[in-house]
């Protein structure tokens, strides 16, 4: 996979993407990462990339010739081009499985200040996607948060074989069951005894109907597309 990202501030990216487990990722070649600054690509002497919006208001909005040369500069036909804005779609799992293609090219588009100039998203993006309702000071964070769901999602990038991201929050319907690891007690607060048995049918019992409470108390709405109760689990 090949990500660029097109971002006013790339030092705010190196180290996370040169991190854990992306850079793991990197160094097994399972993923290739750019950051384009569009300041590079402004013609004027001064490198200016934003403007104030024709119509007045409050801010600034990125110019369209730079943030449009930045793209081309790295653009072919098979690039998919997303831009991460607060009026996108939700980012959640199903569309980060849909995007984590091991041999796609994904440029992704951070937003600053007021947001990008309208025509930029017409000539150039074929999909907006947020990562929550809520404000940032730029789109930076969002590319971060983006490229790790994707990138963990690539085959070989986790330990643990395809079952490290099968069985997991969201990719299930639920949210994950409550986990335990030694000391099988911790300040007079004891492991399930379940979990110590060996009974795997007990286990997976367990998990699934503790999985099923705990989605059912904190995220109800998940539930609309996996109505089958825990408890007839079997």
């Amino acid at each position: 996979m090949k990500i660029d990202i097109i971002t006013l501030f790339p030092e705010m990216l190196e180290g996370f993407l040169g991190t854990s487990m992306l850079k793991r990722a990197v160094v097994g070649e399972h993923v290739a990462f750019r950051l384009i600054n569009p300041r590079d690509f402004a013609t004027d002497k001064h490198r200016i990339t934003d403007d104030r919006p024709f119509g007045g208001g409050p801010g600034m909005i990125m110019k369209p010739e730079p943030l449009t040369a930045a793209v081309e500069s790295v653009q072919t036909e098979s690039s998919r081009v997303i831009l991460l804005s607060p009026s996108g779609a939700p980012f959640n799992q199903p569309t980060a499985q849909r995007l984590a293609d091991p041999v796609a090219h994904l440029i992704f588009i951070c937003g600053h200040y007021e947001g990008v100039d309208e025509r930029v998203i017409e000539l150039l993006v074929d999909e907006e996607i947020s990562i929550g309702d809520y404000v940032l000071t730029n789109g930076a964070l969002a590319a971060a948060v983006v490229s790790d769901a994707l990138v963990r999602l690539l085959p070989g990038v986790l330990g643990g074989g395809e079952e490290a991201t099968v069985n997991e929050s969201y990719t299930t319907g639920l949210l994950d069951y409550p986990q335990y690891t030694r000391p099988p007690e911790f300040r007079d607060k004891k492991v399930p005894e379940v979990l110590l048995s060996g009974d795997h049918a007990a286990i997976e019992k367990w998990r699934y109907q503790h999985a099923w409470a705990r989605t059912e108390q904190r995220r109800p709405d998940l539930l609309k597309s996996n109505p089958q109760k825990g408890e007839n689990n079997t």
